[in-house]
């Protein structure tokens, strides 16, 4: 054994860096010869496809044979002694590499668009052999094995082939759909790292279990919405925002599975009008409190739930509805967490080494690299997959002005500027334009929004034309000004009617989405509710109203869960939403509201035609503050379609309010948040209201109390 090379002992004791130019089947000196790593058997024979058996010899105690081939081929099988058991298998050097050349180009390009066709864990069948193909990502790595419950999790077992830029293969005879696994690596330095998961893992392990599982995620055949235009800027959008963990609880306050919630939630819903269900973050993520905004597994659907199987059931549910499906998506940032991508090969792989560039203050995470082509490739890739495997309709992207500025929620010195000293981040810019034009090349139906809360230009105008791509951005001046003025007492609103007024300054300087999200009801902000002044009467008519204000307002609509009913405390992620607040009659009253504006806003083309187009859109009465009112006209296409808006956030009614329209004749009040069906005190215009005899028609109004009305001019 002493005479044994360097390399055989490489073998036996894991550190091989190249072990297919050791194990595995060789022509020595005009003979075919084969090596094999095999601890624990006690002997070794080879047998080709004619059945001819050679005995290898051992060669090392630690379980290393070695001998000649009974024939020239590289068909052959091992037959093992373990004890008393024999057993007979593949020897996976055997077989060819899983990469092809115009893989390894393209992934050197940066332009493979489909790595989970190729990268992570799948369902192989080589030379008629079943098993599993398993690469990974690794340049820096002295040596990468995989380790799973199929070789006993042995690094030695089964060390992996590298290949071009650092891409580390091996397929494994036997394993299959459903074993857990990890990456055994070994640092530049020569220092093991932490078994890390799959960063293409389909599926994973429940917290506090990272292991990754292998799942044959080319067979979900997702059912597409059918609904034509869903996100189209025309098109009605009205978005359920949602945490899958906290919308119900099961018996004993466990989660609901995917299943189930796919039984409830995409007809609650629909019966309440909604166009889109948007979910919180549902990749894999090690931390509940983290509400999925710290993912570790981009390609993987949360265990706490169910299967890939099981999250895809939910979104044909929602299909099924005609809903369509948005994903809350982070590729800003990502967990330092030891079995995670932080320092994957023991280097800054994903992230920049440098923590003024690589770590967010904010949030304790790690910064993607974004001028590494293998890593906006992994991204790129990661966004396509969920609208292609899952059916996804759309990806809304997380914190995006913490990627766009490198000085972002940092102290002056504590960053690095960009090449031309300036604080934008060009790499992650010429990476978001590259996600939005790949997203909307290859599905063109789909769409993208933008959690963006500065005034960085042109965030939903396309790429072509210098912008960055994305469909719609989410309006956080819009939110911040109006729950400003909402929460003042009536008697003060009139100092701050200017709050109201400047949204439009700039409504249609981006396609807009109108986001009261979860963001808002957290951390001690308090529920939309809970920001209502007055008495309890005047708290859920402020809500009624200002729900009926926003459904008015041009952009689209998004709400997230409780809100529809106006849950009183704030969201609690462990908690369900209190279901209970509906047997009271004011908050059951709220909940039909809702659904009453979201059936006028998508049947009334003026709501939502022209929601990003300034032609939409009319003021008619801006001077009104000191009686806290707002009158504007709503537009659709058709010369005819108009919605007329009266908004009054005082307490007080106001009757023979005049208000000038476009058309003389009869005028339908379609909504009015006062009714009693609602929890109002019933001032209203009777159904109908006929304008003036005067030159230019007039409407004589009765305005309710801290209300809204809509009316439509009749044909």
């Amino acid at each position: 054994m002493s005479r044994l090379p360097a390399e055989a002992y490489a073998i036996v004791e894991g550190r091989h860096s190249d072990p297919f130019r050791y194990l595995g089947p060789h022509i020595e000196n005009e003979r075919p010869v084969v090596r094999a790593f095999l601890p624990q058997a006690s002997n070794v024979e080879a047998i080709d496809e004619s059945g001819h058996t050679a005995t290898l010899t051992r060669v090392h105690d630690a379980g290393l044979f070695a001998g000649s081939l009974p024939s020239h081929t590289s068909r052959y099988q091992l037959r093992a002694r373990f004890g008393d058991t024999v057993v007979d298998l593949h020897d996976p050097y055997r077989f060819p590499p899983l990469l092809t050349d115009f893989d390894l180009y393209l992934l050197g390009e940066g332009t493979h668009l489909r790595l989970y066709d190729k990268l992570g864990a799948h369902p192989v069948r080589l030379d008629g052999v079943d098993g599993i193909g398993f690469i990974v990502l690794a340049p820096n790595a002295q040596r990468v094995s995989v380790v799973g419950d199929f070789n006993f999790w042995d690094s030695r077992r089964h060390p992996m082939r590298v290949r071009s830029n650092g891409y580390w293969e091996i397929f494994i005879p036997g394993a299959a759909v459903g074993d857990r696994y990890k990456f055994d690596l070994i640092g530049p330095q020569g220092e093991h790292l932490p078994l890390k998961s799959d960063p293409m893992a389909f599926a994973a392990e429940l917290r506090p279990d990272t292991a990754s599982i292998v799942y044959d995620e080319a067979r979900l055949l997702p059912a597409r919405s059918t609904a034509p235009n869903l996100n189209a800027l025309n098109a009605p959008m009205s978005i359920y925002e949602v945490h899958l963990g906290s919308w119900r609880r099961g018996n004993e306050d466990r989660w609901l599975s995917y299943r189930e919630l796919a039984d409830l939630l995409p007809h609650y819903a629909r019966d309440l009008g909604f166009t889109h269900v948007e979910f919180l973050p549902i990749n894999e993520h090690p931390f509940d409190g983290s509400w999925g905004y710290q993912p570790t597994g981009l390609y993987a659907p949360t265990s706490r739930f169910g299967s890939p199987d099981d999250f895809s059931a939910l979104v044909d549910a929602c299909h099924r509805e005609g809903l369509g499906v948005l994903l809350d998506w982070v590729p800003g940032h990502f967990p330092d967490d030891p079995h995670g991508l932080g320092r994957f090969d023991g280097t800054a792989l994903y992230e920049h080494a440098n923590p003024q560039q690589g770590r967010h203050l904010d949030w304790g995470t790690l910064i993607y690299n974004y001028g590494r082509t293998e890593v906006v490739n992994f991204l790129v890739s990661n966004a396509l997959f969920w609208l292609e495997r899952y059916g996804i309709d759309g990806l809304r992207v997380d914190a995006v002005a913490s990627m766009l500025y490198l000085d972002y929620s940092r102290p002056a010195g504590g960053w690095i500027p960009n090449r031309f000293g300036g604080r934008e981040n060009l790499e992650a810019i010429d990476f978001l334009k590259r996600f939005n034009a790949e997203v909307f090349a290859h599905f063109p139906q789909a769409t993208t929004a933008a959690e963006e809360s500065t005034a960085w230009p042109q965030v939903s105008r396309p790429v072509e034309l210098g912008g960055l791509g994305f469909g719609y951005k989410w309006n956080m001046g819009w939110m911040h000004d109006t729950l400003n003025y909402i929460s003042k007492d009536p008697i003060h609103r009139r100092h701050h009617h200017g709050e109201i007024l400047f949204g439009l300054q700039y409504a249609f300087s981006e396609n807009f989405i109108l986001p009261l999200s979860h963001d808002e009801v957290v951390h001690g902000k308090r529920s939309i509710l809970g920001r209502m002044p007055g008495d309890d009467w005047q708290r859920f008519a402020n809500l009624r109203a200002y729900y009926s204000f926003m459904f008015a307002h041009p952009g689209k609509k998004l709400m997230f869960m409780g809100n529809e009913f106006a849950q009183e405390r704030e969201w609690n992620h462990d908690r369900s939403l209190d279901w209970h607040l509906l047997h009271q009659p004011r908050h059951a009253g709220l909940q039909a509201l809702i659904r009453d504006l979201n059936k006028a806003y998508r049947t009334i083309p003026a709501l939502h035609e022209l929601d990003c187009d300034a032609a939409g859109f009319e003021w008619i009465v801006t001077d009104d503050a000191d009686r806290n009112v707002f009158v504007w006209m709503r537009k659709g296409v058709d010369a005819r379609a108009r919605c007329l808006v009266i908004v009054n956030f005082s307490p007080n009614v106001y009757r023979d309010y005049h208000v000038r329209v476009p058309f003389p004749g009869d005028w339908r009040e379609i909504l009015n948040s006062d009714s009693a069906h609602y929890g109002g005190s019933n001032v209203g215009n009777s159904g109908t209201v006929r304008t003036s005899d005067a030159l230019i028609p007039e409407l004589s109004l009765s305005v309710p109390p801290l209300a809204a009305i809509f009316l439509v001019p009749e044909a």
